[in-house]
């Protein structure tokens, strides 16, 4: 996922100049605060709901249960993100839609629809199967892919691919089971506490061994496809609106079509759940994650292929896009400046790694005809971000490349053009490299293969 670059301090108009008379709704704080207050009503009132179903102490043990597998997950799907990651409030939002709105949408949704269905069909069983089957499948997959949708239009910057939308897709699916466990926890101890019940014959213990040991990332994996759908969507050139439209509407039915098996695999005999469990759900969860895996590398490819070009009009040294383009030679620069400049250099260092990440696959888009009209202005931010941050980035990342060309060496293999070597500086525009002024801006075309 993108790191932001810095933006300007006003929002610009047509012509480049601020907008100096832009309406109160369009404030930054203005914005922010509605969405901070509306994701903090709807965690008042989703407390409020599943805490009147399941009683304070069912409340107080679901909720202890139900955060042990959060740590997991949120920092799987941040490992995953780790070749570009991006700003965490971009995850903390995720995270607090998916546990407050989306799961207020879905309590609300699936009682009212069920209690309709109930009463028109007069078969109560019937509406709590229809209700489990079809009417939640599409109402939490619609409710968990507005997030996702909300990210994809609004910081787009940070939305440039599939492991983007993997993530913003996953945690947000994340904070929906939390609630979702919560509630389910608590209901079934609630019910051990009526029967008598405890120990692993109790409904709390095969609750929890169902959905926290067995199914932690169901709801995840069905997010996860409308997060590819709106991934693949951000591939996309800004003209191919067919495109962009459809295929995250086939990853959202995709998501209905799996979360739907898996809601009615109780339906499906006595051995309904594991059949369903062994044939659909670990192929599926092993397809994904080799798919993401898959991206990640073609990611680091990326880096590697497109930075050579900022090499040769002066802004990076000849080591850099190879140890770039790995994340454990990353993960070396990063201790190499702890160890000489401490926590503040291994930050900068790591900031320095999302800039030029971000910069290589802006290029990426540029060269295929993808990026947006304003990539000239987005280069420039990226390079002025690289350029202040140089004097901690460019020795940590030219220390991890020579180690690892020297271990490279010893083992018969190493990076290529690593050692020193002169730098050749070029321009194709009017703009000159970085030996001619302090931190210009590229004078190549960032079209040309």
């Amino acid at each position: 996922m993108a790191t932001c670059p810095p933006y300007p301090t006003h929002p610009t108009g047509p012509t480049g100049g601020a907008l100096r008379h832009a309406h109160w709704w369009q404030r930054r704080w203005v914005r922010y605060g509605a969405l901070s207050t509306l994701l903090a009503l709807s965690g008042l009132v989703i407390l409020a709901l599943v805490r009147e179903q399941t009683g304070t102490e069912g409340f107080l043990v679901g909720l202890g249960l139900a955060v042990l597998p959060v740590p997991l997950l949120v920092a799987s799907f941040r490992w995953l993100d780790r070749v570009e990651p991006g700003p965490w409030r971009n995850l903390l939002f995720s995270f607090a839609w998916g546990a407050c709105a989306a799961a207020l949408i879905a309590i609300v949704a699936n009682s009212f629809a069920t209690r309709w269905i109930a009463t028109a069909t007069a078969d109560p069983s019937h509406a709590d199967t229809l209700g489990a089957t079809v009417i939640a499948p599409v109402v939490e997959e619609l409710a968990k892919a507005a997030a996702v949708l909300l990210v994809f239009l609004f910081r787009r910057r940070d939305f440039t691919g599939i492991v983007d939308g993997v993530v913003i897709a996953g945690v947000t699916a994340t904070g929906f089971a939390f609630t979702e466990n919560i509630l389910y926890l608590g209901t079934a101890f609630g019910t051990d506490q009526l029967s008598g019940d405890s120990g692993i014959a109790s409904v709390t213990a095969a609750t929890f061994f169902v959905r926290v040991i067995m199914s932690p990332f169901a709801h995840p994996l069905f997010t996860v496809l409308t997060g590819i759908g709106f991934g693949i969507a951000a591939l996309s050139g800004e003209r191919q609106h067919v495109r962009r439209v459809l295929l995250p509407l086939l990853g959202l039915l995709l998501a209905m079509g799996m979360h739907a098996m898996w809601n009615g695999s109780s339906t499906f005999g006595e051995y309904g759940f594991f059949a369903v469990y062994a044939t659909l759900m670990v192929p599926a969860f092993g397809l994904l994650t080799w798919l993401v895996i898959w991206t990640r590398q073609r990611e680091l490819r990326t880096v590697r292929e497109e930075l050579p070009a900022y090499v040769v009009a002066g802004w990076l040294s000849p080591g850099e896009p190879f140890a770039l383009g790995s994340m454990r030679e990353r993960r070396m620069a990063r201790q190499y400046a702890r160890r000489h400049g401490g926590r503040t250099a291994a930050r900068t260092v790591a900031q320095y790694e999302a800039y030029a990440t971000s910069l290589a696959f802006l290029r990426h888009r540029g060269r295929r005809g993808r990026a947006g009209a304003d990539f000239v202005v987005r280069e420039q931010e990226l390079l002025h971000a690289l350029w202040h941050r140089r004097e901690f980035a460019r020795p940590a990342l030219e220390h991890a490349a020579a180690a690892q060309s020297w271990r490279g060496h010893e083992h018969g293999y190493g990076h290529p053009h690593v050692a020193p070597m002169p730098v050749y500086w070029q321009s194709y525009g009017q703009v000159e490299g970085p030996m001619y002024g302090p931190a210009p801006y590229p004078a190549y075309n960032p079209y040309r293969t």
